[in-house]
């Protein structure tokens, strides 16, 4: 997870490669397609970067969502089979709410989608689930965050999205602009330059009574956090024969009145 805060302690850390994007003038393209959406075409030149990844768990308490743009919290859930889509929407999707209100101080939260991934190539295959993205990105753009808004909430979205207003970001020279594609819509994402300046934090071995809350769109622009570019990577200290790794995403709107 990406930082640009002064956090100064030295903690337990990796030195591992991230594949951030080079920017060739040409807009790059994610297009998902396949059964369940798990299929992948990418376009783009990438380079993989050697950079030291700190382990977050003694700093938890001085992560801020408005600050860093990321907070580490338990989150215990009653969720029984994460493969479930139905106990998700009726189970998960009330608990994520409550969790993003209770952090952001939200005052209305509306989840909108998930997505499952694995590690295991043999599980996303009879799950139909995504695998992880390896790959420093950002979900939403200047021009996606607003319009997925749009695109859910058509009837409310002008007088939801009227504080939007011209592009700005922690670090704007980073961020490049990627087509979207699925097979209903266009999307756009941030892809991330590489800047020696990032400053990346993981939370090793996490449980299902944890989660990470972070931002990938803010449209208030002064000066809080507003993007946080992210990645899945290759732990080189991970022992031979390691379970892989199992997550889900919940993506949510946050409206402040």
């Amino acid at each position: 997870m990406s930082a640009t805060t002064a956090l100064g302690h030295e903690t337990g850390a990796v030195t591992a490669g991230l594949q951030y994007t080079v920017d060739t003038g040409v807009k790059p393209v994610n297009e998902t397609f396949g059964p369940n959406n798990i299929r992948r075409r990418v376009s783009g030149e990438n380079e993989v970067r050697q950079m030291t990844i700190r382990d977050g768990r003694p700093l938890a308490d001085e992560f801020d969502l408005e600050v860093t743009g990321f907070e580490f919290v338990e989150h215990k859930t009653r969720v029984r089979d994460f493969f479930d889509s139905e106990e998700l929407k009726r189970v998960y999707y009330p608990e994520v709410e409550a969790l993003v209100k209770k952090v952001s101080g939200a005052s209305r939260v509306v989840v909108f989608d998930h997505t499952l991934r694995s590690g295991d190539e043999a599980e996303r295959e009879a799950k139909l689930v995504r695998e992880p993205v390896l790959n420093v990105h950002n979900d939403y753009t200047e021009w996606s965050g607003p319009q997925r808004v749009r695109d859910l909430l058509p009837g409310e979205a002008e007088a939801l999205l009227q504080t939007i207003a011209d592009a700005r970001s922690l670090a704007p020279g980073d961020l490049i602009r990627a087509e979207r594609r699925y097979p209903n819509r266009v999307g756009e994402t941030y892809r991330i330059r590489y800047n020696p300046a990032h400053r990346w934090f993981y939370f090793p071995e996490m449980r299902r009574d944890e989660a990470l809350v972070f931002k990938v769109f803010d449209s208030a622009k002064d000066g809080r956090a507003r993007f946080t570019a992210h990645s899945s990577f290759v732990d080189p200290t991970t022992p031979e024969g390691a379970p892989p790794r199992q997550s889900i995403e919940a993506r949510t709107l946050a409206f402040f009145s």
